[in-house]
């Protein structure tokens, strides 16, 4: 397995970190008519929440994905 150094990952969380705060500012809660932004902003933690445990856990969606194709 292809693992990345520390620094690289604390320089991707801090990437996304700053990513996320701008796309929450300008699409996120509070944001557009009504519900439009609760729902962007409920889209785009989860988003953030699937990319930060890739990059702390290293995980490979696309292995894990290919693995519940082979079950169904």
């Amino acid at each position: 397995m292809n693992r990345n150094g520390c620094l690289m990952g604390i320089l991707k969380l801090s990437f996304l970190s700053w990513l996320f705060d701008w796309l929450q500012d300008t699409f996120g809660f509070g944001r557009g008519c009504s519900c439009t932004g609760c729902g962007c902003g409920c889209l785009l933690t989860l988003i953030f929440l699937a990319l930060a445990c890739t990059t702390i856990l290293s995980t490979d969606w696309t292995r894990i994905v290919h693995m519940v194709q082979g079950l169904i």
